[in-house]
């Protein structure tokens, strides 16, 4: 028997800074600046070493409180270097909201921007008190806190990098909680990497390619979508702050961009906008959506125009990537997301755990080295997640005979009309084909016959008109009658979360809890 050994965990910068010193490794937006993975790695160096100095160590957290921006991208890879744990801060929550996150991390170090300077001094007053233990460190400068900007003061090198492991902790990412406390899962050294192997050797991803970081980086799609891969091959990332639909749109035609992500919403915005019809994505290797199932709609403009358009399926725990459509089934099986990735492993089950039959919904369960090792704090919440090496994703989901995987929608979202079970997801889709509707939801509310029933949730578009009657009656022309819903509320804007997904919460705050007597 040959003895364990841990698993070398590399420097990814300064590897890439040894094999591809000139290469450009990042690109900022806004300003256009570009910088080669050998300056990028000097200057996350420069930022370890600063770290380092206010007292981080291995297995200390490091709290980013901050839009997209270089520091950010800068922290985070030199805390992968010093064996911290960056602490993501979701900046569209409360104070009272954070204030929870931040006890639970106990940061040695909080760096915040400019924009938040307010409340990370509420913060610090309801966590820290007199104690001072956590060391508060302005982006922007201009406070009584220690300036980021001293980082350019330390050395261009790292010394004595400790022996990191692949069950070492890199990141922690909050998940949305329904009651209390969310849950943080811990990204691991080894999760990253192995997420990042996945991608390359499924997703068609090359050292030339450029993609687009857009989604929020404290959101576990931001570093692990393209970000990570593309330092891993050696292909360049253009940062920016937020998703801009002009900007988008200079940038997929001006900067050479090979992939992109979003979520339905972005990519509505986009064939809403009047340079939709002139862009040309023909260069484009990969646009991918994912955060919720994309309307068939959305699809037919882009295969229209000759993308092969697809879905994509992540979650927090899994580390991001998990599935792959081959381009020959992208418009034959337009609702799959296709096949799990090389090293990772699927299975659908019904509530008593047994596997379910071919197009059966059932609940997805992922194993393999890119899943969560549970959350931070949490080992009840772990316990019930992680069972048996499998995760429990609490999405039903449903394989064909052919292997193809569909994700139907969350297991809570599911209802159940008169014993028949209504999957919201897809009545959305067919409302979305509507000519006249922009953005639709279905929710849930109570029935004193059947239970529960649909209740539609609709934005038209604008200089469109549709009526409760008409949307119906078009749905009754493609749906089993038990899916219809049985109302519909007309809004101006649908509620979204910060990475643009729609925020079904709300609706069933401000719409659910009427009943239905018809």
């Amino acid at each position: 028997m040959y003895p364990q050994q841990s698993i070398y965990v590399t420097d990814w910068l300064a590897k890439r800074a040894q094999l591809t010193p000139h290469k450009i490794g990042l690109q900022e937006a806004d300003t256009g600046q570009q910088v080669t993975f050998a300056a990028w790695n000097e200057r996350v160096n420069r930022t370890a070493n600063y770290l380092r100095s206010l007292g981080v160590g291995k297995g200390d957290r490091v709290s980013t409180y901050a839009e997209n921006r270089a520091e950010y991208v800068d922290i985070f890879l030199a805390c992968g270097k010093i064996g911290a744990i960056q602490h993501n801060m979701n900046w569209r929550l409360t104070v009272n909201e954070l204030e929870s996150m931040v006890r639970d991390a106990e940061p040695a170090v909080l760096v915040y921007s400019g924009q938040y300077a307010a409340q990370a001094a509420d913060l610090r007053a309801r966590v820290d008190g007199s104690d001072g233990s956590t060391v508060y460190v302005a982006l922007d400068g201009g406070s009584d806190d220690r300036d980021f900007s001293e980082r350019l003061s330390h050395e261009p090198t790292l010394a004595d990098r400790p022996a990191l492991t692949f069950d070492d902790p890199w990141g922690i990412y909050y998940t949305g909680g329904t009651t209390g406390l969310p849950k943080g899962a811990i990204l691991t050294h080894g999760n990253i990497t192995w997420n990042s192997i996945n991608t390359i050797t499924g997703w068609d991803i090359g050292p030339d390619d450029v993609a687009l970081l857009q989604l929020p980086l404290f959101h576990v799609g931001g570093p692990n979508i393209f970000f990570m891969p593309l330092i891993h091959l050696g292909g360049k990332t253009i940062l920016c702050e937020k998703f801009d639909v002009d900007q988008t749109f200079d940038l997929i035609t001006q900067a050479g961009v090979t992939h992109f992500v979003g979520v339905p919403t972005m990519f509505l915005m986009m064939q809403e906008h009047e340079r939709w019809a002139e862009t040309d994505f023909s260069h484009m290797k990969l646009i991918i959506s994912g955060g919720a199932p994309c309307p068939r709609a959305i699809m037919e403009k882009f295969w229209a125009k000759g993308v092969d358009f697809k879905m994509g399926y992540g979650l927090t725990e899994a580390a991001g990537n998990n599935f792959w459509l081959p381009v020959k089934d992208i418009q034959r099986k337009p609702e799959s997301v296709g096949f799990p990735l090389i090293h990772v492993d699927m299975k659908v089950v019904r509530p008593d755990g047994t596997t379910c039959e071919p197009n059966e919904a059932g609940e997805l369960l992922i194993r393999g080295p890119h899943v969560t090792p549970g959350y931070w704090n949490r080992p009840e919440a772990t316990a019930e997640t992680l069972v048996d090496g499998w995760l429990h994703t609490g999405d039903l989901a449903s394989h064909d005979d052919e292997g193809y995987f569909k994700i139907i929608g969350r297991i809570k979202d599911m209802l159940i009309s008169g014993g028949e079970n209504v999957y919201p997801a897809e009545i959305e889709s067919v409302m979305h084909s509507h000519p006249a509707v922009g953005e639709a939801a279905l929710i849930a509310v109570p029935h004193e016959k059947w239970g529960e029933v649909g209740r539609a949730i609709v934005v038209v578009k604008p200089g469109a008109t549709l009526s409760e009657e008409a949307l119906i009656a078009y749905l009754g022309e493609r749906l089993a009658r038990y899916k219809i819903p049985k109302s519909v509320v007309f809004i101006d804007e649908m509620p979204k979360t910060v990475i643009g997904k729609l925020d079904k919460k709300v609706l069933v705050q401000q719409y659910g809890t009427t009943e239905e007597h018809a």
